[in-house]
């Protein structure tokens, strides 16, 4: 998150509130309708924090970027529609990703290293 924020052009010292919101953050869960005490989080973004959409989309970014410049380096063959004028390689909504592409040993092995740098990034 911070990398891609930085790349976006974010001043240091919102990365800094970002990463301090996540880092104090802490939860509790609820088991057999009573609250456990709290505790940190290790990583991730807490289900239902008013934040998470925004930094979501923030961290998409990097996973957009691959995507786009593998498709437009012809390393990456999108979903084309009948016209063929039109290439889908993912779809995005709330905290949901869809990767799509034409059926390949190709796109297999380009999806799962982009997908393995997006991790190594997170």
């Amino acid at each position: 998150l911070n990398y891609t924020m930085d790349k976006m052009g974010f001043y240091a010292k919102w990365m800094t509130w970002i990463s301090e919101c996540l880092r104090t953050a802490t939860i509790s869960v609820l088991v057999n309708e009573s609250p456990t005490q709290e505790f940190s989080m290790g990583r991730g973004l807490r289900k239902g924090d008013p934040l998470s959409p925004y930094l979501f989309l923030i961290a998409e970014e990097g996973f957009n970027l691959m995507m786009f410049k593998n498709v437009h380096s012809n390393l990456l063959d999108g979903y084309r529609f009948e016209n063929g004028e039109v290439s889908v390689s993912h779809i995005q909504y709330a905290d949901d990703t869809i990767v799509m592409g034409e059926r390949s040993w190709k796109n297999i092995w380009v999806i799962k290293e982009i997908l393995q740098l997006f991790e190594l990034d997170g």
